[in-house]
């Protein structure tokens, strides 16, 4: 699997890399303030775990009550499970320590690598702006998938501000996030002869 493969580069013949990638977080250290860690605090917060479950369920409920198509609804179930899968096997056997800065939040049992917060969002956000392509009126398609689009991304820059990750952490937790979305969304819909909601 390409993110485990990274990962073992990461912790041993690109061991170094950590160093480069402190810089980032250090320089994000020197930037906090009351309002910014308030503020962040509630961007990372998004991508809790309980967050990311409840939303989750929520959202499959009102789009299957919405639309009678289970199959449809269930694409974000489908792809915050598969996240889920691969980033816990992942992180368990990677290990990656978490950035050389002062943490300004609890850090989970988990290893820094990849991101479970923002593969998490991004793989339920990420299946929202897929089912958001679908939506008739205009207007509202933009908004949905532009919402959809900026939540991980605050997520991620939230984890990056206080130091629960590397940059590559972030970023390969991003792509397991959208592929797993990505793929939930095609496997189903194939599932069902292409139909659309």
């Amino acid at each position: 699997m390409a993110v485990a493969g990274f990962g073992l580069l990461l912790t041993g013949p690109l061991k170094g890399w950590d160093r480069s990638e402190n810089v980032l977080n250090r320089s994000l250290q020197e930037t906090r303030d009351g309002t910014w860690d308030s503020v962040t605090a509630l961007w990372s917060h998004i991508g809790n775990t309980e967050i990311v479950i409840g939303t989750c369920v929520v959202a499959v409920a009102v789009v299957w009550w919405r639309t009678r198509r289970s199959w449809f609804a269930l694409i974000p179930a489908l792809a915050v499970s598969l996240q889920a899968t691969i980033f816990v096997t992942v992180s368990a056997v990677i290990g990656r320590a978490r950035p050389d800065v002062p943490h300004l939040d609890p850090a989970p049992p988990t290893s820094s690598y990849p991101s479970g917060h923002v593969g998490a969002s991004v793989a339920l956000y990420g299946s929202f702006a897929i089912m958001g392509t679908t939506i008739e009126r205009a207007w509202l398609r933009r908004t949905v998938i532009g919402v959809c689009t900026v939540i991980p991304v605050l997520v991620a820059y939230a984890r990056l501000y206080r130091g629960m990750h590397h940059l590559s952490d972030v970023v390969v937790g991003a792509i397991n996030g959208l592929v797993c979305a990505g793929l939930a969304a095609g496997c189903l819909v194939h599932q069902r002869g292409g139909r659309h909601a």
